[in-house]
């Protein structure tokens, strides 16, 4: 059974209450009964109503138990932001069939891990895409992959012999088995749906998020955004990770129609905002910005956007405000880890300070503290490490023991790894990364302080602050820096404009590196600062600065 791994029976005695009766498969027969003939799912080749799409889903479930699924079997789905993610994943669901989104972009060596760590019996790719065989580099993989027994190809020119999922959705297969099959294989709501890590340690995990768990908090949220089968969501970002995952857990909740965008592109994304009169997105602080600086902005009418939530990454007050501004609706700014699963969510009617400033309350429910080095919760407004626990949690790593114990306390909580502190109303402020804090000769210095405060230089498009190894302070403070287009910053420059700010001059960057473009996590749009202070430590050994190993 896929049931949560690190559950304790009182854990779930206390946490089934909030997590109900109903599924993501329920939900989507609930509107394909209640909203038959509307518009549930749109991409650049497929569009289906919610009737559409139950055939789809069943004719999915039920073929994938006929070529020989058993139940919790993993399939892993590669495939680009279509239509096919979506349903696989309901039809998974429905069949009592795991299911992980894999990246577009992952290669032999990614999957080989993958498959090895999770036990994946199948996968989805197709054939060719953007010129990469996905097929062929399947098949070159096979003798590596033991559990490996079925491949699936979506989208165009299926090789022969192999199964085709535009075959399998134009067969009628429900004739074949009695009416309540799927209503006795599917998943429970306290079994687990799987979601990826960012991938910053390494390879990618495996988190189990129990389907009750997640519906419950994405019921909260849909909630505070007074979500309505009216909204339309936009899936801008890689199907299955990140703020694209959201749209995935929240649009059936009320039956929002959605409108997946293949493969980002700024302009691209206007085009769809405008034609399918999106009213809420779901994205990255990047992609937003990518969206509103592009020099066609103004071409598209962008009116019936009313809410945009970005999340995955930080911002500062600056750019959400202008992102404001020129989408003319609400802004939300959002905090969470998949590890963790709970998190704050704002409403949709709070101020612009606490929306932007903030990453919102804790959900009923949801267990967010702030903890000292002991594990003693700290009052409002002291920093400390953020924890999380309770229903909405995720319930460990699959297939991964040891893991799992190393990130959660025998009592349920976990350590997110990041500085943190509620204001006096109740709302969450990320101060930064712990591994992200720059210790100088015992001080400390937050990179996301002196972030904000330098993309608000006129000459700075994005920045980070590393730490950078040192002989005798332990670690010193590096400025990397993307310039906006036709413009050159000085180290000068960069200290001249902090000490305006009145920081303590121990924060000041003691070096700077200027860059073209920071290097990005390939899911979430997050800075890799990890690469970043690997690049600057190997700069210092180069050039005889840094004697110590």
């Amino acid at each position: 059974m896929a049931k949560p791994s690190r559950h304790t029976p009182e854990m779930l005695k206390e946490y089934r209450p909030f997590w109900g009766d109903v599924t993501y498969a329920d939900l989507w027969d609930r509107n394909a009964k209640l909203y038959p003939d509307r518009e549930a799912i749109v991409d650049a080749r497929t569009r289906l109503t919610w009737s559409q799409a139950k055939v789809w889903i069943d004719r999915l479930a039920l073929g994938l138990r006929d070529m020989g699924f058993k139940r919790d079997d993993l399939l892993v789905i590669q495939l680009p932001n279509w239509v096919e993610s979506y349903m696989l994943r309901v039809a998974c669901e429905k069949a009592g069939i795991l299911s992980l989104i894999a990246l577009r972009n992952w290669r032999h060596a990614e999957l080989e891990h993958t498959f090895h760590k999770s036990e994946a019996v199948g996968i989805v790719v197709p054939t060719i895409y953007e010129g990469r065989d996905y097929y062929q580099m399947i098949q070159e993989l096979r003798p590596k992959l033991p559990t490996l027994r079925h491949v699936l190809v979506a989208g165009e020119n299926v090789p022969p012999g192999v199964t085709s999922i535009r075959k399998m959705v134009e067969t009628p297969i429900e004739k074949k088995y009695p009416a309540d099959y799927l209503s006795r294989e599917k998943h429970k709501p306290d079994e687990v749906m799987l979601f990826l890590t960012s991938g910053s340690t390494g390879f990618p995990k495996f988190v189990e998020q129990p389907i009750g768990g997640r519906l419950n908090f994405m019921g909260q949220t849909a909630e505070r955004w007074k979500l309505s089968k009216e909204d339309i969501f936009a899936s801008l970002s890689p199907v299955g990770t990140g703020p694209s995952a959201m749209v995935y857990l929240m649009a059936p909740i009320f039956a929002c129609k959605i409108a997946i965008l293949e493969s980002f592109d700024a302009e691209e994304a206007l085009k769809l905002i405008e034609r399918e009169k999106v009213t809420v997105i779901g994205t990255v602080p990047a992609i937003t910005i990518m969206m509103v600086q592009h020099p066609n902005f103004g071409k598209y009418n962008l009116s019936s956007l009313r809410l945009v939530f970005a999340g995955a990454a930080p911002w500062t007050y600056s750019m959400a405000m202008d992102v404001q501004k020129k989408f003319g609706c609400t802004v939300l700014h959002g905090f969470g880890a998949v590890d963790m699963g709970v998190g704050p969510m704002h409403t949709a009617d709070e101020t612009t300070e606490e929306r932007l400033l903030t990453v919102g309350k804790p959900m009923p429910g949801g267990i967010l503290k702030i903890v000292d080095s002991q594990g003693k919760e700290l009052p409002r407004g002291e920093v400390g490490e953020l924890v999380g626990g309770g229903p909405h949690s995720s319930s460990g790593y699959y297939k991964d023991l040891e893991a799992t114990r190393q990130a959660w306390t025998a009592d349920g909580w976990y350590h997110t790894g990041d500085w943190a502190k509620f204001d006096e109303k109740g709302n969450l402020i990320i101060v930064g990364r712990i591994k992200d804090m720059i210790l100088r000769g015992g001080q400390n210095v937050y990179p996301i302080e002196l972030e904000t405060m330098l993309v608000t230089h006129p000459k700075v498009k994005d920045c980070a602050i590393v730490a950078m190894p040192d002989d005798v302070l332990g670690e010193k403070t590096c400025a990397y820096i993307v310039p906006k287009p036709g413009q050159s910053i000085t180290f000068d420059e960069v200290v001249s404009f902090l000490r305006s700010k009145h920081i303590a001059s121990y924060k000041l960057p003691e070096r700077l590196e200027i860059r073209e473009k920071l290097p990005l996590l390939p899911d979430v749009a997050k800075v890799d600062k990890k690469l970043l202070r690997q690049e600057i430590a190997e700069k210092l050994k180069a050039e005889g600065v840094l004697k110590r190993p």
